[in-house]
């Protein structure tokens, strides 16, 4: 009689479905890489278990009871079940094999998006990537409330709870009106800004924060263009029009120059720049799988644009 508080164990069950299959308890021992006394003793603890005999042994041959052919549909169904939660599990605990909620800045997303994704399919096929573009401020809150796995954003990131890996460094260049003076120039001072009319982005992006600091640091105070604009590529119609003058990422000018009319500068030693890095929880404990994340999008950015790998 089966005892109605007795549950299989999995080894027993591999046990049944490897000696069934191979109709030989060295060959199906072999299979499962124990040791014949072991896969014995965990099959009649499956039969002592269900009160039912499921093996026919002797000497020369092992068939299955009528109960066991009847029986081993379900133990199969067990058994695969068992390792397509061990394979789920697998999946979960490493975000690369599955799917994934990255943010990106919008100052980032347009530029490198086509690098990245064509890059991630072909290294990391069974990653699924959700894109959510954001700013900075937002990312992080949703980051920091678990609705979003990690972000491509501009360093250093004021968050409590938030590790940040540095992946690239790129230069800022000046987008000017086409035919403007300083177009070509090669080492333009930073203190130039100060007789420029400077074109910023919308309350919120960190490029305005970090245009602005350009002009601290060089020690002048901005002349602020009339206009501000949602996003860069509308600032750079703008700078375009004759409007102002703007403040571009390097991976961002083969896209906006090739679609507007743009005069380009280059600012003198020491250039003005920005960091992006990937950031994410800290709670997470991810840390090796999105450190191997963001060396890959390094790898493949610093491939196709011209901006300098932190190491």
């Amino acid at each position: 009689m089966t005892d109605k508080i007795y549950q299989p164990t999995v080894a027993g069950l591999r046990a049944f479905v490897a000696v069934a299959e191979r109709q030989h308890f060295s060959g199906a021992a072999t299979t499962l890489g124990v040791s014949q006394s072991t896969l014995s003793q965990a099959l009649a603890a499956l039969e002592a278990g269900l009160g039912t005999q499921l093996v026919e042994r002797s000497t020369r041959r092992v068939f299955l009871t009528a109960e066991g052919e009847q029986l081993l549909p379900r133990a199969l169904a067990a058994v695969d079940a068992v390792d397509a939660f061990t394979a789920a599990a697998a999946g979960a605990s490493d975000p690369l094999q599955a799917s994934m909620r990255l943010g990106l800045i919008p100052t980032v997303a347009p530029y490198v998006l086509p690098t990245v994704l064509a890059g991630l399919a072909r290294q990391l096929p069974s990653l699924t990537l959700r894109v959510v573009e954001d700013q900075t401020e937002r990312l992080l809150a949703v980051l920091r409330d678990g609705a979003l796995d990690a972000a491509l954003i501009a360093l250093p990131a004021d968050a409590a709870g938030v590790t940040a890996i540095p992946i690239y460094d790129e230069d800022f260049v000046l987008a000017l009106p086409p035919e403007h003076p300083l177009s070509g120039k090669r080492r333009v001072p930073a203190t130039a800004l100060a007789e420029l009319p400077l074109l910023l982005l919308d309350e919120g992006h960190c490029l305005r924060d970090q245009a602005l600091d350009v002009c601290h640091k060089a020690g002048v105070r901005a002349e602020l263009a009339n206009t501000r604009a949602a996003s860069l590529a509308t600032a750079v119609q703008c700078v375009s029009g004759g409007l102002g003058v703007t403040l571009i990422p390097q991976s961002a000018v083969p896209v906006e120059a090739a679609r507007s009319r743009l005069g380009l500068a280059r600012f003198a030693a020491p250039r003005p720049g920005r960091r992006i890095g990937l950031v994410f929880r800290s709670s997470s404990g991810r840390d090796e799988s999105y450190r191997h994340l963001a060396a890959t999008i390094g790898e493949l950015i610093c491939a196709e644009h011209q901006v300098r790998p932190v190491r």
